[in-house]
């Protein structure tokens, strides 16, 4: 190493040591810089010590709250044995649910109330579409209200344990101790009809009752399933068959309340084309029985129904039931025909009833042939108008009768004045007498045909083979078939026309008049009362805002029978010789008058009249 090396080393060294020196810290700056270190490590010291402190807390803290949990627990669990006895155990729960399904039906029995929560009818939809449901949801309601540790108690508020379910059936069970509640439910194959029983075991002293019997609560929403909910409302009530084989009702057209005072056999939830129906195999007691209906005629609820059923009750009980959820249809019911399950199908009352009878024979021995029901409809009616021609030619000679006499009425009319209406009346009758003309016989054939008419007025509307069947413009003939609508709510027209226009209906009313100027042309006179000939038209207006919401089958029915009436009528005309009928009329003019009892007895009555009147 040379010599400046070293000269280079030295220095640099000092210099470091002069730089080390300068800055060395003094003792009161080493003081302070081990009091800050001393402060630093007291600062961690108390932050370890309250963490540790924390950390303590919270562990005595859960301790204590899993002693409250378990003390709490165990009062929550004497409050809930305080409240709800020895039914605690099913007071809470989750919903769960059970399908039961065969060809027909598939239905939902909740656990919750061991309750019927939807039924589902495989083989039919809405009328737009959609599955139809007969009950869905919460708002339907299926159960006993009883007393038990006094206090009230619902089987749809309480859980029940589903037990071996399958597709077809279930056992809902609900143990109290010893004493034990069972639902069952069986649903056969190809069936609407479903068997439901209940057992009841030991529950003699847990469930208390005053009466000997439980009081049922059911209670059902029920949805619109046709496009016309005005005239499905019109067709939906609460049926019930008493023990005498009786069957009454009460319209959805309004609320109504029924109090049962009698033993029943079946209460049936119906709508226009179907039916929930809760059958006893032995009877009700009695019931009380209640329709709510929507206050807005639009609203697409048919009605709220309610029954509150009197079922008997010992505590050791085998109840049998059934429920039958399907269509009101007169075929599928015939097996029902014991228990009365047809009389859902609204046929009319009394003998209308009776020939409605016969015109389903005949309507179901079309349908084994012909598959299209408008051309059932139009061979049903050309049948049924041949049927009654007979009556419809007697009607036309009856008429025809007074228009050959019509210049002799006029006559007669003319001869004595307006103010002795009795006098005229009285020749009048006398024509007739001698002609041999009876007034009444134009009118009493068409009155002959008018139970066939109304019959044929409540068949077309229960008949569930047309609904959702089409015909020309009408895309079910169930309901009605509108060429036009309109969604403005127009005052007094909505309400009672409706909303739309039914071709059917116009038609219908559009033959009507025509008939109705047919017959004015054979039967009015120059004394016609003024004002009568409008009234004649009125019925076929009447039709015409009566008929556009009914179903389009009906108003098709009317269209075709009063268009065959006008046919038969202009081919009667052509074959009858008016003019040979007044020869005849004459002729029997000239013959001996032959006085009936009846008018021997008011000719009598005349003359002691004026006699009378003379004395005076």
């Amino acid at each position: 190493m040379d010599k400046n090396s070293i000269t280079g080393i030295v220095l640099i060294a000092a210099i470091l040591g002069l730089f080390w020196w300068i800055n060395k810290p003094s003792e009161a700056e080493l003081e302070r810089q081990r009091m800050h270190q001393d402060s630093i490590e007291h600062v961690q010291e108390l932050q370890q010590q309250e963490a540790e402190r924390k950390a303590e807390e919270a562990l005595q803290l859960k301790t204590e709250e899993v002693i409250v949990a378990e003390v709490d627990s165990a009062q929550l669990a004497a409050t809930k044995t305080s409240r709800y006895g020895l039914f605690a155990s099913a007071a809470e729960g989750e919903q769960t649910f059970i399908t039961l399904e065969n060809n027909l039906v598939k239905m939902k029995i909740s656990t919750k109330g061991a309750r019927i929560y939807s039924v589902e009818l495989k083989n039919y939809q809405t009328h737009d579409s959609l599955p139809l449901l007969l009950s869905n949801g919460d708002q339907n309601i299926f159960g006993f209200n009883f007393n038990h540790s006094s206090r009230v108690f619902h089987t749809n508020d309480l859980y029940f344990t589903p037990v071996n379910p399958t597709n077809s059936s279930a056992d809902f069970v609900i143990n109290a101790e010893e004493g034990q509640l069972t639902f069952s439910y069986n649903l056969p194959e190809d069936s609407y009809m479903m068997d439901f029983n209940i057992k009841t075991q030991n529950l003699q002293n847990i469930i208390s009752t005053n009466t000997g019997s439980l009081e049922l609560d059911w209670k059902m929403e029920m949805p619109a399933q046709e496009k016309g909910i005005k005239f499905e409302r019109q067709k939906s009530g609460i049926y019930y068959m008493f023990q005498e084989e009786d069957v009454d009702n009460i319209s959805a057209t309004a609320s109504k309340e029924e109090d049962l005072r009698t033993r029943l056999k079946w209460v049936a939830f119906k709508d226009q084309f179907f039916s929930s129906t809760f059958i006893a195999k032995d009877a009700f007691l009695s019931g009380l029985v209640k329709t709510d209906v929507p206050e807005d005629s639009y609203d697409r609820r048919v009605m709220t129904a309610s029954a509150k059923l009197a079922i008997p009750f010992t505590g050791n009980d085998n109840l049998g039931f059934n429920y039958y959820f399907g269509p009101n249809d007169f075929k599928d019911l015939k097996p029902y025909e014991d228990l009365g399950l047809r009389k859902l199908v609204d046929l009319g009352w009394g003998f209308l009833r009776y020939i409605n009878l016969g015109v389903i024979e005949v309507f179901h021995f079309f349908e084994k042939y012909i598959s299209n029901y408008g051309l059932i409809i139009l061979l049903l009616t050309i049948l049924i108008k041949l049927i009654l021609f007979p009556l419809t030619y007697k009607s036309y000679i009856s008429t025809a009768k007074m228009k050959v006499l019509k210049p002799q009425i006029e006559e007669i009319n003319n001869k004595i004045p307006k103010d002795k209406a009795m006098e005229r009346q009285q020749a009048t009758m006398a024509l007739y007498r001698k002609a041999g003309v009876n007034p009444m016989g134009g009118c009493l054939p068409m009155l002959l045909q008018m139970p066939i008419l109304f019959a044929l007025f409540q068949f077309f509307p229960a008949s569930i083979e047309l609904r959702q069947e089409s015909f020309l413009w009408a895309t079910d003939l169930s309901t009605y078939d509108s060429i036009f609508e309109w969604t403005t709510n127009i005052p007094i027209i909505s309400q009672f026309y409706g909303n739309h226009i039914s071709l059917f209906c116009l038609l219908m009313a559009a033959t009507n008049i025509f008939y109705t100027r047919i017959n004015q042309e054979m039967t009015q006179s120059s004394q016609q009362m003024p004002g009568m000939k409008g009234m004649m038209y009125m019925m076929p207006v009447m039709f015409l805002v009566f008929f556009n919401q009914y179903a389009s089958g009906l108003s098709y029915y009317y269209f075709i029978s009063t268009l065959i009436t006008v046919g038969q009528t202009l081919l009667i005309r052509r074959f009858v010789d008016e003019k040979a009928l007044l020869s005849k009329l004459k002729a029997n003019q000239k013959k001996p008058a032959k006085k009936s009892k009846f008018q021997q007895r008011l000719n009598d009555m005349q003359r002691q009249q004026k006699q009378g009147g003379k004395k005076r």
